[in-house]
Protein backbone atom coordinates (compact mmCIF):
# COMPACT_ATOMS: atom_id res chain seq x y z
CA UNK A 1 0.00 0.00 0.00
CA UNK A 2 1.54 3.39 -0.98
CA UNK A 3 2.60 5.43 2.02
CA UNK A 4 1.09 8.82 2.73
CA UNK A 5 4.66 10.00 3.29
CA UNK A 6 5.79 9.01 -0.19
CA UNK A 7 7.78 5.95 0.90
CA UNK A 8 5.87 3.41 -1.16
CA UNK A 9 8.44 2.80 -3.91
CA UNK A 10 11.19 0.28 -3.40
CA UNK A 11 14.82 1.05 -4.13
CA UNK A 12 14.79 -1.18 -7.20
CA UNK A 13 11.95 0.90 -8.71
CA UNK A 14 13.84 4.12 -8.07
CA UNK A 15 17.05 2.75 -9.62
CA UNK A 16 15.18 1.53 -12.70
CA UNK A 17 13.71 5.01 -13.16
CA UNK A 18 16.75 7.11 -12.31
CA UNK A 19 19.82 4.92 -12.74
CA UNK A 20 22.26 3.42 -10.23
CA UNK A 21 23.74 6.72 -9.07
CA UNK A 22 25.34 7.36 -5.65
CA UNK A 23 22.53 9.78 -4.82
CA UNK A 24 18.98 9.68 -6.16
CA UNK A 25 16.77 12.72 -5.70
CA UNK A 26 13.07 11.88 -5.33
CA UNK A 27 9.90 13.80 -4.57
CA UNK A 28 8.29 12.55 -1.33
CA UNK A 29 5.25 14.19 0.18
CA UNK A 30 5.76 17.35 -1.90
CA UNK A 31 9.38 17.71 -0.77
CA UNK A 32 12.59 16.90 -2.62
CA UNK A 33 14.63 14.35 -0.65
CA UNK A 34 17.77 12.37 -1.45
CA UNK A 35 18.44 8.63 -1.47
CA UNK A 36 22.08 7.98 -0.72
CA UNK A 37 24.26 5.17 0.56
CA UNK A 38 25.27 6.04 4.13
CA UNK A 39 27.90 4.23 6.22
CA UNK A 40 26.08 2.14 8.81
CA UNK A 41 28.47 3.39 11.50
CA UNK A 42 27.19 6.94 10.95
CA UNK A 43 23.57 5.98 11.68
CA UNK A 44 22.05 5.84 15.16
CA UNK A 45 18.66 4.49 16.23
CA UNK A 46 15.90 6.88 17.23
CA UNK A 47 15.52 7.04 21.04
CA UNK A 48 11.79 7.58 20.48
CA UNK A 49 11.45 4.47 18.30
CA UNK A 50 8.19 2.81 19.42
CA UNK A 51 9.47 -0.71 18.78
CA UNK A 52 11.83 -1.82 21.56
CA UNK A 53 12.09 -5.57 20.87
CA UNK A 54 13.62 -7.18 17.78
CA UNK A 55 13.57 -10.97 17.65
CA UNK A 56 17.02 -12.43 16.95
CA UNK A 57 15.55 -15.07 14.62
CA UNK A 58 13.74 -12.44 12.54
CA UNK A 59 16.87 -10.30 12.25
CA UNK A 60 18.93 -13.35 11.26
CA UNK A 61 16.44 -14.25 8.51
CA UNK A 62 16.36 -10.69 7.19
CA UNK A 63 20.16 -10.46 7.33
CA UNK A 64 20.40 -13.63 5.20
CA UNK A 65 17.98 -12.13 2.67
CA UNK A 66 19.95 -8.87 2.58
CA UNK A 67 23.22 -10.73 1.95
CA UNK A 68 21.60 -12.40 -1.06
CA UNK A 69 19.43 -9.61 -2.50
CA UNK A 70 20.54 -6.40 -0.81
CA UNK A 71 18.30 -3.82 0.86
CA UNK A 72 15.23 -3.53 -1.39
CA UNK A 73 13.73 -0.45 0.27
CA UNK A 74 15.74 2.44 1.72
CA UNK A 75 15.38 3.39 5.37
CA UNK A 76 14.31 6.92 6.33
CA UNK A 77 16.73 9.09 8.31
CA UNK A 78 17.22 12.68 9.34
CA UNK A 79 20.50 14.52 9.95
CA UNK A 80 21.54 14.47 13.59
CA UNK A 81 24.46 16.09 15.37
CA UNK A 82 28.12 15.88 14.25
CA UNK A 83 27.15 14.67 10.75
CA UNK A 84 25.48 11.59 12.20
CA UNK A 85 22.08 10.35 11.02
CA UNK A 86 19.11 9.31 13.13
CA UNK A 87 16.66 6.65 11.96
CA UNK A 88 13.03 7.72 11.52
CA UNK A 89 11.78 4.48 9.98
CA UNK A 90 13.51 1.22 9.11
CA UNK A 91 15.50 0.34 12.23
CA UNK A 92 14.91 -3.39 11.65
CA UNK A 93 16.46 -3.14 8.16
CA UNK A 94 19.39 -1.19 9.62
CA UNK A 95 19.99 -3.76 12.38
CA UNK A 96 19.80 -6.65 9.90
CA UNK A 97 22.15 -4.88 7.46
CA UNK A 98 24.65 -4.36 10.28
CA UNK A 99 24.31 -8.05 11.18
CA UNK A 100 24.86 -8.97 7.53
CA UNK A 101 28.15 -7.03 7.57
CA UNK A 102 27.14 -4.33 5.08
CA UNK A 103 29.32 -1.21 5.29
CA UNK A 104 26.55 1.05 3.91
CA UNK A 105 22.77 1.15 3.62
CA UNK A 106 20.54 3.10 1.18
CA UNK A 107 18.60 5.80 3.00
CA UNK A 108 16.14 8.58 2.29
CA UNK A 109 17.46 11.71 3.99
CA UNK A 110 14.60 13.96 5.04
CA UNK A 111 14.52 17.12 7.13
CA UNK A 112 11.78 16.62 9.73
CA UNK A 113 11.14 17.96 13.24
CA UNK A 114 11.28 15.66 16.28
CA UNK A 115 7.51 15.41 16.65
CA UNK A 116 7.07 14.59 12.94
CA UNK A 117 9.76 11.91 13.18
CA UNK A 118 7.87 10.38 16.12
CA UNK A 119 4.63 10.46 14.13
CA UNK A 120 6.17 8.73 11.10
CA UNK A 121 7.85 6.06 13.23
CA UNK A 122 4.59 5.35 15.06
CA UNK A 123 2.48 5.20 11.90
CA UNK A 124 4.94 2.88 10.14
CA UNK A 125 5.02 0.47 13.06
CA UNK A 126 1.24 0.52 13.62
CA UNK A 127 0.53 -0.04 9.92
CA UNK A 128 2.99 -2.95 9.78
CA UNK A 129 1.67 -4.30 13.12
CA UNK A 130 5.26 -4.41 14.40
CA UNK A 131 4.47 -3.32 17.96
CA UNK A 132 3.38 -5.39 20.90
CA UNK A 133 0.56 -3.78 22.95
CA UNK A 134 2.94 -2.40 25.60
CA UNK A 135 5.18 -0.76 23.01
CA UNK A 136 2.11 0.69 21.31
CA UNK A 137 0.77 2.18 24.56
CA UNK A 138 4.20 3.56 25.46
CA UNK A 139 4.45 5.21 22.03
CA UNK A 140 1.10 6.95 22.51
CA UNK A 141 2.16 8.13 25.97
CA UNK A 142 5.45 9.42 24.55
CA UNK A 143 3.64 11.48 21.91
CA UNK A 144 1.31 12.95 24.53
CA UNK A 145 4.14 13.87 26.88
CA UNK A 146 6.72 15.14 24.38
CA UNK A 147 4.46 16.69 21.74
CA UNK A 148 1.48 17.83 23.80
CA UNK A 149 -0.96 15.53 21.99
CA UNK A 150 -4.38 14.60 23.36
CA UNK A 151 -6.10 11.24 22.84
CA UNK A 152 -8.15 12.73 20.00
CA UNK A 153 -4.98 13.87 18.19
CA UNK A 154 -3.49 10.37 18.28
CA UNK A 155 -6.87 8.94 17.24
CA UNK A 156 -6.82 11.09 14.08
CA UNK A 157 -3.15 10.28 13.47
CA UNK A 158 -3.46 6.48 13.48
CA UNK A 159 -7.15 6.01 12.65
CA UNK A 160 -8.16 4.22 15.84
CA UNK A 161 -10.76 5.21 18.43
CA UNK A 162 -9.97 7.20 21.56
CA UNK A 163 -11.30 4.36 23.73
CA UNK A 164 -8.86 1.95 22.04
CA UNK A 165 -5.97 4.31 22.78
CA UNK A 166 -7.01 4.76 26.42
CA UNK A 167 -7.32 1.00 26.90
CA UNK A 168 -3.89 0.30 25.39
CA UNK A 169 -2.29 3.00 27.53
CA UNK A 170 -3.88 1.47 30.63
CA UNK A 171 -1.46 -1.46 30.29
CA UNK A 172 1.33 0.84 31.52
CA UNK A 173 -0.06 0.53 35.07
CA UNK A 174 0.45 -3.25 35.18
CA UNK A 175 3.29 -4.78 37.22
CA UNK A 176 6.35 -5.92 35.28
CA UNK A 177 5.54 -9.61 35.84
CA UNK A 178 2.21 -9.20 34.03
CA UNK A 179 3.76 -7.10 31.26
CA UNK A 180 6.19 -9.94 30.55
CA UNK A 181 3.24 -12.32 30.24
CA UNK A 182 1.66 -10.02 27.65
CA UNK A 183 4.88 -9.74 25.61
CA UNK A 184 5.42 -13.52 25.71
CA UNK A 185 1.82 -14.17 24.66
CA UNK A 186 0.85 -16.05 27.83
CA UNK A 187 -2.09 -13.67 28.19
CA UNK A 188 -3.63 -11.43 25.54
CA UNK A 189 -3.78 -7.64 25.57
CA UNK A 190 -7.55 -7.93 26.09
CA UNK A 191 -6.99 -10.02 29.22
CA UNK A 192 -4.41 -7.51 30.43
CA UNK A 193 -6.70 -4.52 29.90
CA UNK A 194 -9.41 -6.25 31.95
CA UNK A 195 -7.17 -6.89 34.96
CA UNK A 196 -5.34 -3.54 34.84
CA UNK A 197 -8.00 -1.94 37.07
CA UNK A 198 -7.85 -4.69 39.71
CA UNK A 199 -5.99 -4.63 43.01
CA UNK A 200 -4.24 -7.96 42.35
CA UNK A 201 -3.39 -8.22 38.61
CA UNK A 202 -0.54 -10.69 39.33
CA UNK A 203 -2.89 -13.21 40.90
CA UNK A 204 -5.53 -12.71 38.22
CA UNK A 205 -2.97 -13.22 35.45
CA UNK A 206 -1.94 -16.54 37.01
CA UNK A 207 -5.59 -17.58 37.18
CA UNK A 208 -6.09 -16.69 33.51
CA UNK A 209 -3.22 -18.98 32.52
CA UNK A 210 -3.94 -21.75 35.04
CA UNK A 211 -7.67 -21.96 34.41
CA UNK A 212 -7.64 -21.04 30.73
CA UNK A 213 -10.04 -18.13 31.27
CA UNK A 214 -11.56 -16.34 28.29
CA UNK A 215 -11.68 -12.54 28.15
CA UNK A 216 -15.38 -12.62 29.10
CA UNK A 217 -14.60 -14.88 32.06
CA UNK A 218 -11.82 -12.53 33.12
CA UNK A 219 -14.07 -9.47 32.94
CA UNK A 220 -16.64 -11.22 35.15
CA UNK A 221 -13.92 -12.19 37.61
CA UNK A 222 -12.60 -8.60 37.80
CA UNK A 223 -16.06 -7.36 38.83
CA UNK A 224 -15.87 -9.52 41.95
CA UNK A 225 -12.45 -8.34 43.19
CA UNK A 226 -11.32 -4.98 44.70
CA UNK A 227 -10.28 -2.27 42.28
CA UNK A 228 -6.76 -0.88 42.40
CA UNK A 229 -6.32 1.94 44.94
CA UNK A 230 -3.75 3.41 42.56
CA UNK A 231 -6.34 3.45 39.81
CA UNK A 232 -8.93 5.07 42.09
CA UNK A 233 -6.44 7.67 43.33
CA UNK A 234 -5.42 8.84 39.90
CA UNK A 235 -8.97 8.82 38.58
CA UNK A 236 -10.04 11.08 41.45
CA UNK A 237 -6.98 13.32 41.82
CA UNK A 238 -4.92 13.45 38.65
CA UNK A 239 -5.30 16.02 35.93
CA UNK A 240 -6.97 14.51 32.86
CA UNK A 241 -4.43 13.66 30.13
CA UNK A 242 -6.14 16.17 27.84
CA UNK A 243 -5.47 18.95 30.37
CA UNK A 244 -1.81 17.96 30.74
CA UNK A 245 -1.53 17.88 26.94
CA UNK A 246 -3.14 21.33 26.70
CA UNK A 247 -0.62 22.82 29.15
CA UNK A 248 2.28 21.15 27.35
CA UNK A 249 1.09 22.51 24.00
CA UNK A 250 0.69 26.00 25.48
CA UNK A 251 4.20 25.95 26.95
CA UNK A 252 5.62 24.56 23.70
CA UNK A 253 4.14 27.49 21.80
CA UNK A 254 5.51 29.96 24.34
CA UNK A 255 9.12 28.73 24.48
CA UNK A 256 9.46 27.23 21.00
CA UNK A 257 10.48 23.76 22.18
CA UNK A 258 8.96 20.41 23.07
CA UNK A 259 7.76 20.32 26.67
CA UNK A 260 7.10 17.28 28.86
CA UNK A 261 4.88 17.53 31.96
CA UNK A 262 4.86 14.78 34.60
CA UNK A 263 2.40 15.05 37.49
CA UNK A 264 3.13 13.35 40.79
CA UNK A 265 1.06 12.60 43.85
CA UNK A 266 -0.30 15.60 45.69
CA UNK A 267 -0.39 17.81 42.60
CA UNK A 268 3.38 18.41 42.36
CA UNK A 269 5.35 17.50 39.28
CA UNK A 270 8.10 18.30 36.78
CA UNK A 271 8.32 20.27 33.55
CA UNK A 272 11.06 19.20 31.13
CA UNK A 273 12.03 21.38 28.16
CA UNK A 274 13.86 19.65 25.29
CA UNK A 275 16.38 21.67 23.24
CA UNK A 276 18.03 20.68 19.95
CA UNK A 277 21.33 22.56 20.28
CA UNK A 278 23.20 25.05 22.46
CA UNK A 279 21.88 27.89 20.32
CA UNK A 280 18.34 26.57 20.82
CA UNK A 281 18.99 26.48 24.58
CA UNK A 282 20.08 30.14 24.51
CA UNK A 283 16.92 31.09 22.62
CA UNK A 284 14.72 29.26 25.13
CA UNK A 285 16.50 30.92 28.06
CA UNK A 286 15.97 34.35 26.48
CA UNK A 287 12.25 33.70 26.02
CA UNK A 288 11.84 32.56 29.63
CA UNK A 289 13.88 35.44 31.05
CA UNK A 290 11.94 38.00 29.01
CA UNK A 291 8.77 36.71 30.66
CA UNK A 292 9.97 37.65 34.16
Amino acid sequence: MPSKFGLGKGLADLKNEMGNSPEISVLAGGERVVVRNIPIAQIAPNPDQPRKTFADSELADLAASIREKGVLQPILVRLGGAQQYEIIAGERRWRASRLAGLPEIPALVKNVATENAMEIALIENVQRENLNPLEEGAAYKNLMEKCGYAHKDISRLIGKSESYIRNIMRLETLPESVKKMVVSGEISASHARAIAVAENPDELARQIVGRGLSVADTESLVKSVPRSSKSRFFQANSLPPETVAKYAKKLKSAVGANVKIRERKGGAGDITIHFESRKHLEEIAEVICRGK
